[in-house]
């Protein structure tokens, strides 16, 4: 059962996510890059606030106790949010969110199969590189445009 919420959970971020890169692309259209990313921070940053009131069951304090590198999330989250406003801008969505789903995975592959960032290494699979590359085609075939 908490494979099947984790596979649901990741259906809905994808989703929300290719989802937020547009809406968030529109709104730096009218607003600009550094406003829009200011608004969509700060959002989520009030909304987290009362999340944390209602569901919170961590501490604070803890901060104190972990890798200071942790810490880093809210400076990857702006970094996240522009430069996948800037792909959505001058790409189209399908090839932007393509390429930042290929990105992902490759770092996620690197992590696993590294223990980077204190996760349980991965052995490695010729068959992950070959999605990769599948994948990078797909784009391609998405990016140019048909010979007529």
């Amino acid at each position: 059962m908490i494979i099947l919420l984790s596979v649901i959970f990741s259906i809905i971020a994808g989703a929300t996510m290719s989802i937020q890169g547009v809406i968030n692309t529109r709104l730096s259209d009218k607003i600009g890059l550094y406003e829009a990313n200011m608004f969509v921070q700060a959002t989520a940053f009030i909304l987290s606030i009362i999340v944390m009131f209602i569901l919170g069951k961590g501490s604070l304090a803890s901060l104190l106790d972990v890798k200071k590198v942790y810490w880093l999330g809210g400076i990857l989250g702006i970094i996240i949010t522009i430069t996948v406003m800037l792909g959505i801008k001058n790409l189209s969505p399908t090839v932007a969110i393509s390429i930042i789903l290929i990105s992902q995975l490759l770092v996620a592959f690197l992590i696993d199969f590294f223990g980077i960032l204190d996760s349980k290494k991965v052995a490695f699979e010729w068959t992950k590189c070959l999605g990769l590359v599948l994948m990078i085609g797909g784009i391609l075939l998405f990016k140019f445009k048909t010979i007529k």
